[in-house]
């Protein structure tokens, strides 16, 4: 069964891209813009009254850049956190966005993007996470959303993920976090491309991250922060395939409540950025020791 009814019409938004002259316009990633609209694009520094399409992590998309929800919230982990530097090698898989945010992005890093088959993002060079054709202790920050799931090989990817990244480095990834602990699919599973879904990751992704000898937090709004604190009135599942009782329930024994979670994003800078619901919006900061 292919479960992909948001992600095409995800990426059908926004074709009418900006110019190479309008990207060139923008300001650097940190530098942030009041949030003076009700809607707020961190990618290409839209605001407007609101996004295209509901809240969701592969909705709630940019009428200027096509930038998603979850696009959003994977550049406010990495612009939130990591201090300003120079001279970032920044390497990410299989970006949503296109030429113009990857033009972007060089502007201010050494950026390069990859992909497993091409077929459905196009990468700057093909790369299997199992086996990763870079140098060792090559690349500082690894941005990877919504790829782990595909690979056959979950430690042997984050084997060969921390093998190339500096003493130090970052990786933020995401992954739909839709139940409380990994399982196997129960039935075939594709994300608009093809590769399959060889996991649905839970919160036990965390232990296996730290397994690999990384420094984990997990990133998330202070709305989803506080309710599976219990200090917030708990979310109720709305039929959008997150089992939301299950993943607070699950949360409560998989993680350390108080020490793990780190709110990045409070209630109104989620509403500006379209992080909601906000149980879509989960990435995990992964340091390399120095």
């Amino acid at each position: 069964m292919v479960k992909a009814p948001l992600r095409p019409l995800a990426r059908r938004v926004g074709l009418a891209a900006p110019t190479n002259e309008w990207w060139n316009a923008r300001q650097g990633p940190w530098v942030y813009a009041p949030f003076e609209r009700a809607a707020a694009c961190n990618v290409c520094r839209w605001q407007g009254d609101d996004f295209v399409g509901p809240f969701h992590s592969e909705m709630a998309a940019c009428p200027v850049c096509g930038s998603v929800s979850r696009d959003r919230f994977l550049l406010h982990s990495f612009f939130s956190t990591i201090a300003k530097p120079s001279g970032l090698r920044v390497w990410e898989t299989s970006p949503r966005l296109g030429v113009h945010y990857r033009q972007m992005m060089r502007k201010h890093f050494d950026y390069f993007a990859s992909d497993y088959d091409l077929s459905a993002h196009e990468g700057d060079v093909q790369i299997d996470l199992q086996n990763v054709a870079l140098p060792d202790e090559s690349i500082d920050v690894l941005l990877t959303p919504h790829v782990l799931e595909h690979v056959p090989d979950t430690d042997q990817a984050l084997s060969e993920i921390r093998r190339v990244l500096k003493p130090g480095g970052h990786m933020f990834l995401q992954v739909p976090l839709q139940v409380g602990a990994t399982r196997v699919p129960p039935e075939p599973e594709f994300h608009a491309d093809n590769t399959p879904v060889f996991f649905n990751f839970g919160w036990d992704l965390t232990h296996r991250l730290r397994h690999h000898e990384f420094t984990v937090d997990v990133l998330v709004t202070e709305e989803w922060r506080d309710v599976l604190r219990g200090t917030a009135d708990p979310i109720a599942s709305n039929g959008d395939g997150f089992h939301v009782e299950d993943l607070i329930s699950s949360a409560r024994g998989a993680l350390d409540l108080d020490r793990d979670l780190v709110s990045i994003a409070d209630r109104a800078t989620s509403r500006a950025l379209g992080a909601l619901p906000p149980y879509h919006h989960v990435t995990w900061r992964c340091r390399k020791p120095n």
